[in-house]
């Protein structure tokens, strides 16, 4: 865990982020001290006991990230690290049917944005799967923050098998915690994070403030469906969504599209525009919990068990 030093010292050689550093490897002494950390220690017993590897790396195979081969690696020893949410892998001989089709959804950004050589943040970044098709695309490094700790040990369990590539890294902070105003990064990426947010307009100026003059920020979220549209323009729901509680705002792609702009974003193109499919997102033998099917009405499943219209998502290139 104590691994971190290099990601410092290349954040200190940004101008705009080197003041924040010293803050940072303060939060990080914290986030990782096992007195604040009850279940730290069960995470490190739970990497030591992954086998040993000789032959390093990591490579793409049409969407599923692939570390190589050890005959010696166990499912069980990988099912430690439950829940796997974004993926999918294969390590070794096991393939990690993760709960999302997380390859789909790079592939409606992939096509559409270059990031060879671009430094990379990723808001939310989940166990970092996004992380390594960057690098695959060419990224000079890409940054992810996450502070839920499964998914920080999950990429800790990929790097195990890929080799430390200083080239990606999650930091294990949230948003919050990232410096305002640093124009530090060619390309934002914040997927599944806006509409837990509480303030939707002050997330997407952080964005906009974290990237540099010209760069662009990547936004994948939840909107409302193509007919509710004509109904609402943004909707708050009412307790729970989906069986989440911090759903905060469903807004229409128009509304989400004037937010932009009113944020003074200089264009706004769509990348996609669909509705999350069951096919997209379910339970697993990797992901036991509940998914997506049990989120909406059996009986009409356009609906989410609240009465609310099922999820739609939208992925939109935005440029500062």
């Amino acid at each position: 865990m104590d691994d971190y030093e290099q990601w410092f010292e290349r954040l200190e050689r940004v101008p705009t982020l080197s003041q924040w550093v010293g803050d940072l490897r303060s939060q990080h002494r914290h986030w990782f001290s096992e007195d604040v950390r009850s279940d730290l220690v069960k995470w490190k017993n739970t990497l030591s006991q992954l086998p040993e590897v000789k032959d390093l790396g990591f490579s793409v195979d049409e969407g599923l990230l692939k570390f190589a081969p050890h005959e010696f690696v166990t499912e069980e020893a990988l099912k430690a690290f439950h829940p796997w949410r974004k993926g999918p892998f294969q390590i070794g001989e096991h393939y990690v049917n993760t709960e999302w089709r997380s390859d789909w959804k790079w592939e409606r950004v992939a096509e559409n944005v270059n990031l060879k050589g671009k430094r990379i943040l990723d808001i939310g970044c989940g166990n970092g799967y996004y992380l390594w098709r960057m690098l695959d695309a060419g990224a000079e490094w890409a940054l992810g923050i996450d502070p839920y700790l499964p998914y920080v040990m999950q990429f800790k369990c990929m790097q195990h098998f890929a080799g430390r590539d200083d080239r990606a890294e999650i930091l294990p902070i949230g948003v919050e915690a990232l410096p305002r105003d640093a124009k530090s990064f060619d390309v934002v990426f914040s997927m599944g994070v806006l509409y837990h947010q509480k303030s939707p307009l002050e997330h997407l100026a952080h964005c906009r403030d974290l990237t540099e003059k010209g760069g662009e920020v990547i936004l994948d979220t939840i909107v409302l469906p193509p007919h509710f549209s004509e109904v609402t323009d943004c909707l708050v729901p009412e307790g729970r969504y989906a069986k989440m509680k911090n759903v905060n705002f469903l807004p229409s792609v128009e509304m989400l599209k004037s937010w932009l702009r009113k944020l003074r974003f200089t264009s706004v193109e769509i990348l996609d525009y669909s509705k999350t499919t069951l096919e997209e997102q379910r339970a697993t033998d990797w992901m036991v919990f509940e998914s997506l099917p049990d989120f909406l009405d059996p009986e009409d499943i356009d609906k989410t068990l609240e009465g609310y219209p099922a999820p739609w998502r939208v992925v939109l290139k935005v440029t500062v």
